[in-house]
């Protein structure tokens, strides 16, 4: 194992001894099956996500497919229109999992939520997905937040 991937396994195992499990909503995983959905810090739900702070988003799930490569995708949904989220890393590949995805192998894939200060003080739904070489969905999730001061 090197540096990197070892790294890569540390900060998986701390998010997931931190972190609390969210309810989420699965919006159509046709490509895997997500087993829990995990966001640090989150005290309560909805998780209150204040402004200038990042958060880190675990998302465990088995793949059913193979993919080369993984892509992720996240919105803010608000009053049902989904508004582009940007995120710092959007290559799953570099985000706790190691591609090539294989099926039936189960991932931890761990990426940052940048909360912007001028981002308005809202409850919304995010909706996140991973897709994989063919643009289907390895996972998506939807879960409930409040953005705050």
């Amino acid at each position: 194992m090197d540096v990197r991937t070892g790294l890569i396994v540390v900060f998986c195992l701390m998010g997931f001894t931190c972190a609390n499990p969210v309810k989420f909503v699965d919006c159509g995983s046709s490509s895997g099956k997500v087993v829990m959905v995990d966001i640090n810090p989150c005290a309560s739900q909805p998780c209150q996500l204040h402004k200038g702070q990042s958060y880190s988003v675990n998302v465990t799930f088995n793949s059913a497919v193979e993919s080369k490569t993984s892509t992720a995708v996240v919105h803010g949904v608000i009053a049902g229109v989904p508004v582009p989220f940007p995120i710092p890393i959007d290559d799953g590949c570099k985000s706790g999992i190691q591609c090539p995805i294989q099926v039936q192998q189960k991932y931890h894939y761990v990426n940052s939520l940048p909360v912007k200060t001028e981002y308005p003080a809202i409850k919304l739904v995010v909706k996140w997905e991973l897709r994989d070489d063919n643009k289907q969905d390895l996972f998506c999730i939807k879960f409930p937040v409040q953005i705050v001061s």
